[in-house]
């Protein structure tokens, strides 16, 4: 097989989440294990670090694979969904994983694959251990598909884990209360393995403490490591610095990051936290000067795309990923701090999205052109006009994503910011590269 065909085989052949939803999870880690082990289980070949949680976790794994591949480590970061290509998943020192080494994965495991009736994520997660195992990997940064405890990238013995938070998403699969989801989600800590929680909760702190209790494990709160004393922005909307005080010896810490969104305060608290735990209590060292190196090109040196990202500045255009009641609240947040005349949001969600808890987050003054992407899970753009209605958001429907924004440049003046997002999806099919 060629690329494309390999691609195809992988998602029409075997059940993805990105294409059937629901009916594509696969809970469970008999499968995955029984595959690594007839690979001869690559994962064990290299340090892990597992990222869990509801949001954050692709931002926080991209800052810990930047700053370890700064420190000098071969570094491997593996992290889902993609956004324009498959083998944004999959990347050693920054580097997508090459198409032929995909086919060849495929041609290699193919018949093993169908026997044991992998999903699309496990056969993505086995592609990713082999892949690093064979690039001489040091250490590699895991991020959980879906929950944690069940999730095939769960086979992996980290040196840590690290959950961001815990919101309602997938309450269909994970659980319909914030304990059940953490219960699902702190179902990656391991035994003697510590474990950082990015966001505390009062709501969920016990179900983590109880697990790591159970595993004899420690619990780190990285908001009582770090504390984020300053947050500012550059004039272009780009880069944001930080100054971080590490509580134990009241350290300073000068940053800058290469991402847009206040949200991402407590994702640098939730990575220096893991950084300096990484550096302090296992075998891997980290300078000061590549944690601030690592920090400072983040998104540039790892490719991460979609989080809070200026498109273009007139009129001011920004996409962002986030997709779930609590991801959405931070966005709304962000738009409410941004300066224009007339917002207008190109937005479009998924069927299985719970629209009752993220619609009336949106602001109701702004003009909505709501579209569909072009996935079947995609909810129509008619129907999403009807659904938002009802929480007096107002607006017209465009049956493309990108009929949606060019209709957006057409009504937005030069001091008017178009905002595109709802679902990665959406996110997926704008301009985010020239």
């Amino acid at each position: 097989m060629n690329y494309s065909q390999t691609l195809e085989f992988l998602f029409t052949s075997l059940p993805a989440f990105e294409t059937k939803g629901a009916t594509a999870y696969k809970p469970g880690l008999e499968r995955i294990a029984a595959f690594c082990k007839a690979m001869g289980n690559p994962q064990r070949n290299f340090f892990t670090v597992h990222v869990a949680g509801t949001n954050g976790k692709g931002s926080v794994s991209h800052l810990l694979a930047a700053v370890l591949q700064q420190a000098g480590y071969r570094t491997g970061l593996y992290t889902s969904p993609h956004l324009q290509d498959f083998r944004e998943r999959i990347r050693v020192d920054g580097e997508m994983i090459p198409k032929q080494k995909v086919v060849n994965f495929v041609d290699k495991y193919h018949d093993k694959m169908v026997e044991l009736g992998l999903s699309f994520f496990e056969m993505t997660t086995a592609i990713a251990f082999d892949y690093f195992a064979q690039s001489d990997v040091e250490v590699a940064v895991i991020e959980t598909g879906l929950g944690g405890r069940l999730d095939a990238t769960n086979v992996i013995v980290p040196v840590l884990s690290v959950i961001t938070n815990v919101g309602l998403e997938h309450t269909d699969l994970l659980g319909d209360t914030l304990q059940k989801i953490a219960a699902e989600k702190g179902g990656i800590i391991k035994k003697s393995i510590p474990v950082v929680i990015g966001e505390e909760d009062e709501r969920y702190n016990p179900v983590f403490e109880q697990i790591a209790a159970n595993n004899k494990s420690k619990v780190v709160y990285a908001q009582r490591e770090v504390r984020c004393e300053e947050q500012t922005h550059d004039a272009d909307g780009c880069r944001q610095r930080f100054r971080l005080q590490r509580v134990r010896d009241g350290r300073m810490f000068e940053l800058e990051l290469d991402l847009a969104g206040d949200y991402q305060r407590q994702n640098i608290v939730t990575a220096t936290a893991a950084i300096d735990f990484l550096h302090e209590e296992t075998p891997l060292t980290i300078s000061r000067r590549a944690f601030i190196s690592g920090v400072r090109e983040a998104a540039a040196n790892t490719s991460l795309l979609g989080r809070w990202q200026k498109l273009a500045d007139v009129p001011l255009t920004v996409c962002d990923t986030g997709h779930n009641a609590h991801g959405i609240a931070r966005v709304a947040e962000q738009l409410k701090k941004t300066v224009y005349k007339k917002l207008y949001c190109v937005i479009g969600f998924v069927k299985d999205k719970d629209l009752a808890h993220i619609l009336p987050l949106l602001p109701h003054d702004a003009h909505y052109i709501f579209t569909q992407a072009q996935t079947s899970r995609a909810l129509s753009a008619a129907d999403l006009a009807a659904k938002a209605a009802i929480y007096r958001l107002q607006g017209e429907t465009a049956e493309s994503v990108d009929a949606a924004i060019h209709r957006a440049q057409e009504l937005a003046q030069p001091d008017d910011m178009i905002f595109i997002g709802g679902s990665t999806y959406v996110v997926a099919e704008a301009p985010l590269t020239e």
